[in-house]
């Protein structure tokens, strides 16, 4: 596997907040990508220390070939799959008439 990006090794890293699991306040990170929600989009920075973590996890998932368990639904919640009205559905859409278009 490649070494995980770390503080001296020629990436642009920059001082700021680490995005991932450290918390810490203020700190060496690197950008990782752009961070989406809700049709925003954000740069995320990682630390070296969670830039590590974030690698191994993905390995892992990769080696392991990770994947959602399917039978770990409940058998009563209705089955996830494409709206048959062309409205986007979910959990988190639908639920606010604040910012629907009419």
């Amino acid at each position: 596997m490649p070494a995980p990006a770390a503080t001296d090794d020629g990436n642009e890293w920059a001082d700021g907040f680490c995005w991932l699991y450290c918390g810490q306040q203020w700190t060496r990170v690197l950008w990782i990508g752009p961070a989406r929600v809700a049709g925003a989009q954000a740069p995320m920075y990682a630390c070296g220390p969670c830039i590590r973590v974030l690698q191994d996890r993905v390995w892992q998932s990769l080696l392991s070939r990770d994947r959602p368990d399917r039978s770990a639904q409940p058998s009563d919640a209705p089955a996830a799959g494409p709206s048959t009205t062309g409205r986007r559905t979910g959990k988190h859409r639908g639920q606010s008439r604040f910012l629907r278009r009419g």
